[in-house]
């Protein structure tokens, strides 16, 4: 059985993706593709780096953990706006005066993980309707005086080379997390990445068994985690500690604080405890942040650890006390039939 996506026919069965867990390095890409399975509503992740950095491998490999009939539907770049969020048959429109309206992509995605590579390339518009969606798990559409709304719930994944152009602010903040990605220059992963990837060409189905235990394993730990966020609780104080970072890195409007609440609930779940730490929202922060500062996202002085760590020890500071400002010079009214002090009155004794 085949599937066409885009004009794009993809083999539904046949084709062997490289399991998940097999990829080598990349911690932080998987980590983020983990938590945004857990809860789509986290808005999307965006994957940015050079090439050859297994973007896609880890996009490809991931409806293996996600149960059921999970698809990856691939968007190409010069996909129209009626080919994503659908359009009138007029065919039908004509012929029986009837409007019957045709669905595009994003209610194929429906269920599924939609993915645009090199979605710098793509038009802001576009961009923008995939988001919206994905944060909201609908789709809604305006066509000739036709208004209708259908389910559009999806794991969005962008990826992208910064070097061939960025996304414009307002479009980056609609994605909930971004993930930089390079290649190593440790020796011995390089030497495992190319042993394991020379091991999957020779015999993908005996190297896709080798790792179908671990593959088992994360599958379950996301597929649980998904059904424990919504029993996840988030105290006060943490939800005033994560507050508190989107204050301190300057962070525009309210997206941040709430996109940093979801992931930090949900990577509290991925670990099997239903109350989140400070250590989740910082966690969090290092995915929910680096594309909402105030400097070009993409460059190398983006977000470090270390300022995550500042940023939260100044926050467990405790305020310096308010002074008190004195509006003017104070009067001391002395009553005449008593002296103003001792002092005061020996003076007047000796004279």
């Amino acid at each position: 059985m085949t599937h066409t996506y885009g004009g794009h026919a993809m083999p539904a069965s046949t084709q062997r993706n490289y399991p998940f867990s097999a990829i080598v390095g990349q911690e932080d890409m998987k980590l983020a593709l983990s938590l945004i399975s857990v809860q789509p509503a986290i808005g999307g992740v965006l994957i940015y780096g050079e090439r050859g950095t297994a973007k896609t491998t880890a996009v490809r490999a991931l409806p293996a953990l996600l149960g059921g009939e999970t698809r990856v539907i691939e968007l190409p770049l010069n996909a129209s706006e009626d080919r994503v969020v659908g359009t009138l048959q007029l065919g039908t429109l004509m012929k029986s005066g009837e409007r019957e309206f045709v669905p595009g992509l994003m209610a194929e995605a429906n269920g599924h993980i939609l993915y645009v590579d090199e979605i710098n390339l793509l038009e802001d518009s576009i961009v923008d309707l995939l988001l919206d969606a994905a944060a909201t798990g609908v789709c809604r559409v305006e066509r000739e005086g036709m208004s209708l709304r259908y389910p559009a719930k999806f794991v969005l994944i962008g990826t992208m080379n910064p070097e061939e152009g960025t996304l414009r602010p307002q479009l980056l903040d609609r994605f909930g997390l971004s993930v930089k990605v390079s290649g190593s220059l440790n020796k011995e992963e390089r030497l495992t990445l190319i042993r394991r990837h020379t091991a999957f060409e020779n015999d993908p189905e005996a190297f896709v068994r080798e790792w179908q235990e671990q593959e088992n394993l994360l599958a379950q730990r996301i597929q649980k985690a998904a059904k424990l966020y919504a029993d996840v609780f988030v105290p006060d104080d943490i939800i005033e500690f994560a507050t508190g970072l989107c204050v301190e890195f300057e962070v525009d409007g309210y997206r941040g604080d709430i996109t940093m609440m979801r992931t930090a609930r949900a990577a509290a779940a991925l670990e099997g405890r239903t109350e989140v730490t400070e250590e989740d929202v910082l966690l969090a922060a290092r995915f929910v942040l680096p594309h909402r500062l105030k400097k070009l996202p993409f460059e190398d002085m983006g977000m470090t650890d270390k300022m995550l760590e500042k940023a939260a020890t100044a926050l467990h500071k405790e305020p310096e006390p308010e002074q008190v400002a004195v509006a003017g010079p104070v009067a001391l009214v002395v009553e005449a039939d008593e002296p103003a002090d001792d002092g005061g009155a020996d003076v007047a004794k000796k004279g």
